[in-house]
């Protein structure tokens, strides 16, 4: 039976947030749709404060919801926005590590993530499904009837697990039918924000009708201001000519943390007409890698800086961007003085504004585009580059501009079965993946199926033997080589050896490696039958947890690791209980 228990103390702090929310919220905000905004409730009876924003800049991809706050600590109850039902649970070793998803009948789901427990009924659902099949990581999807919930149950509880930096809830709210994210300040579930985003620097880029790249010349100027009122820091007059990009660095903080957030929405107009705009109302998880479209990802790369790119890339499909003229790419070639502004807001509409003066030149606007030195390849088709010992091919959508495609050979790297193949350069973003094929130097005889493709910075991708080619599918551009995999995984029992009194422990703990194509699979038994290892993300320590079901006596545990490229381990050991 799930809980309904809420504090009238606690009732009367979240009517009062929500009162002060409303007007807040009340000042214009850009989106495309309203939502309800009476319907639902916070998670958490703490007065609600984050530790991340929706549609927040992360490395690879936008935030996808809210970090909720809970004050270092986990174990406070988490409570279902809205009637409905409980649709799906799900177990990552990564990820939100433990997460919950509701089902609403006004057309939303709500989602929970890197939660500690759940309620007893669901708890044993989940394990009663990881014995079945035989696996600790579980994506369960639950019929409607089983677990309804009503508005306020105690559905979970607050926790620190999968890859997270700290004790919070991760909370989403999906449409239910697209499956598409939205930012859940837009259903009234505000955060104190009475702070306009700070504005840090602006970029300027000469795109001259070339595709952007790392070679597209720019330039960073500072800004300084305050309470929503910035300039440049050297104040000036800006000689630019031909077609031109801006970018701009921006943060926000609201009321409740000194956490540093993303923006809500971002305007950029030239002499009144807005050019370019930028919202996060919601955006399709399948289009999240587009950030590295957004950014200016030379310098996230080099640098580690979010310069926010106010002109759209060709080849990004995202909702982000609600509305633009010519992609946001300023012609200046009229020898005219010019205004160019930018207007920044949080989700709350506080403002932030930015104003340049730009003067044009006619004569340095018609400098001719530049000529590819490599191989052309475009972001709308399939591409595809080749000789006698590498093979690329990118499927359109993978690319976010044309691209001036450069290709070397480098020495073998020791132990390589090639040459070392530099695709390109890390500098351009892959949205999802390209595939690449590697003819070995040296003939792999027995071990052809050993033989996988490595990136030299981070490592094996998936890869197979076809046709006297080693195929891998590749998420970056870089160095690539081939390597043979013929060593099993290591594995490093922490509290057992053969012979151990397991008496007095609750637990029987181990560590697992592979030094090279990854870890495919891995199981444990106890007397020859499979017994649940969870494996956690942050410790990298696996653990079955005794239950009623080992007796008093003497048993055996015998834990197997294979890799990917099926090298195999095996830890057995004798214990008393």
């Amino acid at each position: 039976m799930l809980i309904r228990t809420v504090s009238r103390k606690i009732l009367f702090s979240i009517a009062a947030l929500l009162l002060s929310a409303t007007f807040i919220y009340a000042q214009d905000v850009i989106q495309s749709k309203q939502y309800p905004k009476n319907q639902l409730r916070y998670p958490l009876d703490i007065p609600p404060a984050t530790a991340g924003s929706f549609g927040e800049l992360r490395p690879n991809h936008f935030h996808s919801g809210l970090d909720f706050r809970t004050m270092q600590r986990v174990g406070f109850p988490v409570h279902a926005a809205y009637d409905g039902y409980i649709s799906r649970v799900r177990i990552q070793f990564g990820g939100f590590g433990q997460a919950l998803y509701i089902t609403h009948p006004n057309g939303f789901t709500t989602v929970y993530g890197h939660i500690n427990d759940f309620t007893p009924g669901i708890d044993k659902y989940i394990r009663d499904y990881q014995y079945k099949n035989q696996t600790f990581e579980a994506d369960i999807p639950l019929p409607p009837g089983m677990f309804k919930v009503q508005k306020g149950d105690v559905v979970a509880i607050s926790g620190n697990q999968g890859a997270s930096a700290g004790p919070h809830l991760h909370f989403e709210i999906r449409d239910t039918l697209t499956q598409e994210t939205i930012n859940p300040q837009l259903f009234g579930l505000t955060i104190p924000d009475t702070k306009p985003p700070a504005i840090s620097a602006i970029g300027i880029y000469h795109l001259n009708g070339n595709p952007f790249s790392e070679k597209t010349p720019k330039e960073f100027l500072a800004v300084t201001g305050a309470n929503g009122n910035y300039h440049l820091l050297k104040p000036q007059v800006l000689n630019i000519s031909g077609n031109t990009g801006f970018g701009i660095t921006v943060s926000d903080v609201n009321d409740a943390s000194a956490n540093r957030n993303g923006i809500y929405s971002l305007e950029l107009k030239l002499d009144g007409v807005t050019m370019y705009t930028f919202a996060v109302e919601r955006f399709a998880f399948d289009q999240t890698h587009a950030i590295n479209a957004y950014i200016d990802y030379p310098a996230f790369i080099t640098a580690h800086r979010f310069m926010q790119k106010c002109f759209i890339l060709p080849g990004s499909r995202i909702s982000l961007y609600p509305q633009s003229i010519n992609r946001g790419i300023m012609a200046f070639n009229d020898d005219k003085l010019h205004e160019v502004q930018y207007i920044v807001k949080d989700v709350a509409g506080n403002t932030s504004t930015l104003t340049l003066k730009v003067q044009s030149n006619t004569t340095a606007a018609n400098l001719p585009a530049d000529k590819p030195t490599g191989t052309l390849l475009h972001y709308d088709r399939k591409s595809e580059f080749a000789n006698d010992k590498v093979k690329v091919t990118i499927m359109p959508g993978n690319l976010y501009d044309d691209l001036d495609f450069q290709y070397a050979t480098l020495p073998a790297k020791p132990g390589a079965y090639s040459a070392t193949h530099r695709i390109h350069n890390k500098l351009t973003p892959i949205h999802d993946s390209y595939d690449l094929w590697i003819k070995p130097d040296i003939s792999l005889g027995a071990y052809a199926e050993k033989a996988v493709i490595v990136n030299a910075a981070t490592g094996a991708i998936n890869s197979t033997w076809e046709g006297g080619w080693v195929k891998g599918l590749a998420h970056a551009f870089g160095d690539y080589y081939i390597r043979i995999d013929t060593v099993p995984p290591v594995i490093t029992p922490i509290n057992i050896r053969n012979g151990s009194n397991m008496k007095l422990l609750r637990a029987i703990k181990l560590r697992m490696s592979d030094n090279l194509s990854g870890i495919k699979s891995y199981a444990g038994k106890i007397d020859g039958k499979w017994v649940l290892v969870a494996w956690d993300y942050k410790t990298k320590v696996l653990s079955y947890t005794f239950d009623d079901s080992i007796s008093t006596g003497k048993h055996t545990f015998e834990f197997t690791v294979t890799d990917i490229k099926n090298n195999v381990s095996t830890f057995k050991a004798e214990f008393n209980r």
